[in-house]
């Protein structure tokens, strides 16, 4: 088997927000550094940062403050967060914005004294999300491509990572071996440190916001490598999935929160205001509570024609809506509805997952050499991501990874012989469908989404839970069975469906394992055989190994670092009081 070698000094991959901040900061820490960014699509082109409408949450306004920020943050997290790591998100916030603006060369929208313009989010006690329009993700990624395209970085393009590979000596990573897609050779890439950056995506559910190539690549590799993986159960449904057809592209991308922060209000097929009957805040709950909320209507049977229900923004003015919306009103358009002047069709689409690799705040991990930051990271956010603090996670712990290795690299890291086994092993593992009897992995894939949707979704308990895992292991056992019809390597999409469904397969058992452990309710994870919480001071959360090649579920106890449940680090706020409580 054909397997092209190659060294640098740090290999990144993923080329989203993370992946980027982490090359431009590595640059700007070492010039002399090699950095070599892996990217599974094309640069700038790829990751869920550029897919960003609603914005970036930093404590800027007058009244905010970063304690604010972070108690929010803990309170939507459900008292799950690492709060080091939550803390580090919220001091990092006010740094990064300024170099986003003032360095990356970032244009936010502003009040008319100048001062950044900063929307409301649900689940926020602040308007703390700074933004482009309705495009902040597009803004972020162009101005940080013009930045690292000058700073003489290494390109792989449409190279898909499939194993890391550790030193022959156990003494940490030695690089990463790839799949370069249009030539379909295997490429081993040596590097001194790697960055795991390729934003995970729960692409497994029947609605869904991430693009098709995001597949939880990393965190199954991350997972085979063995590192650990905590809060997999949280997986975070958007509320306002755009509801287009099942067929349609455009089925389950996102509406953005700013939408609901801004007034906008969910009507059933009756026209009815249902959000209060579930929540006072109504509209603005945080997404996990309006996420059952619509779930419960859908349930109930007072569903719009495609069995979604309906967003309206009219009240507030078309040109108004036209004015602050203009991306979601022309993608509504798109699809045939009018945002500014009708109602909209929405259904919850699963958005982010909170969960992922066990990291620290230098954004190390567990192996010398290999780093983590972005959605393939856990801990940050707990059982709930607030709006707006998954771009500034990115961005924040993506420039923390960038000087943490640029460091790791000056302080004399070594190019690590790797385990040639485990390169062997990664090949063996790709090659499998070769040589197969052709199978339907179009039929597979629908069921794999169906059974997430049904049941390891919205709303979850025990016998759901079960039976989603029995699909799993069977759909398992058919995949590796699944031959496909075209033995040539070369830019063979079919044979990375195949690779994107052994990730998919693979995560979902870890999400659905996760969720059988957790007997209580918290945020995104919800059990209706378990509705309550729980005690608070003896919140856990989970964290998954693979032992013989299955998931296997540890609770370890939160470190209530910062503050513990019942304090407050907000001096004029009651103890375990807030809007997001």
């Amino acid at each position: 088997m054909r397997i092209e070698r190659s060294k640098t000094d740090i290999l990144i991959l993923g080329t989203g927000g993370a992946g980027l901040f982490a090359a431009l900061h590595a640059k700007q820490a070492d010039p002399d550094c090699e950095v070599t960014l892996v990217a599974k699509g094309l640069l700038g082109k790829s990751g869920c940062t550029r897919m960003v409408q609603g914005g970036y949450n930093v404590a800027l306004g007058e009244g905010d403050s970063i304690e604010r920020h972070f108690m929010d943050t803990i309170h939507g997290g459900k008292w799950l967060p690492r709060q080091d790591l939550a803390w580090r998100l919220c001091v990092g916030a006010v740094e990064r914005v300024r170099e986003l603006e003032n360095e990356v060369g970032c244009f936010f929208d502003r009040n008319p004294d100048g001062t950044l313009h900063q929307k409301a989010f649900a689940g926020q006690t602040f308007d703390r999300t700074v933004h482009k329009s309705d495009l902040t993700g597009i803004e972020i990624i162009n101005r940080l491509m013009e930045q690292v395209w000058n700073l003489g970085v290494e390109k792989l393009e449409e190279h898909r990572a499939i194993e890391l590979i550790p030193a022959k000596d156990g003494s940490g990573v030695a690089g990463v071996l790839l799949i370069d897609i249009r030539e379909g050779v295997y490429r081993f890439v040596q590097a001194r440190a790697v960055l795991l950056a390729t934003g995970a995506g729960p692409t497994m559910y029947l609605y869904h916001t991430p693009s098709g190539d995001k597949t939880c690549d990393g965190l199954a590799m991350a997972l085979r490598y063995g590192l650990k993986l905590r809060d997999m159960e949280m997986v975070q449904f958007h509320p306002t999935g755009l509801l287009g057809g099942l067929r349609t592209r455009m089925t389950g991308t996102v509406l953005e929160e700013g939408l609901r922060g801004a007034g906008g209000h969910l009507l059933n097929v009756d026209g009815e205001r249902f959000m209060t009957r579930y929540d006072p805040r109504g509209e603005r709950a945080t997404r996990d509570v309006v996420s059952r909320g619509i779930y419960a209507e859908m349930r109930a049977g007072r569903t719009t024609p495609m069995n979604g229900v309906y967003i309206k923004m009219s009240h507030l003015g078309p040109e108004n809506v036209r004015r602050m919306f203009p991306g979601m009103v022309k993608r509504c358009a798109d699809s045939g509805f009018d945002l500014a002047g009708g109602v909209v069709e929405v259904v919850p689409t699963a958005h982010y997952l909170m969960g992922g690799v066990e990291f620290e705040v230098d954004a190390s991990t567990a192996s010398p050499g290999l780093f983590a930051a972005g959605e393939d990271c856990g801990g940050v956010h707990g059982a709930n991501r607030l709006g707006g603090n998954g771009v500034a996670n990115s961005t924040v712990f993506g420039g923390i990874a960038g000087d943490s290795m640029a460091q790791f690299v000056r302080d004399g890291a070594p190019l690590r012989d790797p385990d040639e086994t485990v390169i062997d092993e990664g090949i063996a593992r790709a090659e499998v469908p070769f040589g197969q009897k052709r199978g339907d992995l179009f039929e597979l894939r629908e069921r794999l989404s169906q059974a997430m949707w049904d049941d390891v979704g919205v709303m979850r308990d025990a016998a759901g839970i079960a039976r989603g895992k029995a699909k799993l292991v069977e759909q398992t056992d058919e995949l590796d069975g699944c031959g496909l019809p075209d033995g040539d390597r070369t830019f063979n999409l079919t044979w990375h469906d195949w690779l994107n469904m052994k990730s998919l397969t693979m995560i979902s058992e870890v999400i659905a394992t996760a969720a059988e452990a957790r007997t209580d309710s918290r945020g995104a994870h919800y059990r209706e055989d378990f509705p309550e919480t729980g005690d608070l001071e003896t919140t856990a959360y989970t964290s998954v190994s693979l032992q013989d090649g299955k998931p296997r579920v540890e609770m370890v106890p939160v470190d209530f670092s910062v503050v513990k449940p019942g304090e407050t680090l907000i001096e004029d706020e009651p103890a375990g009081k807030s809007a997001v409580a």
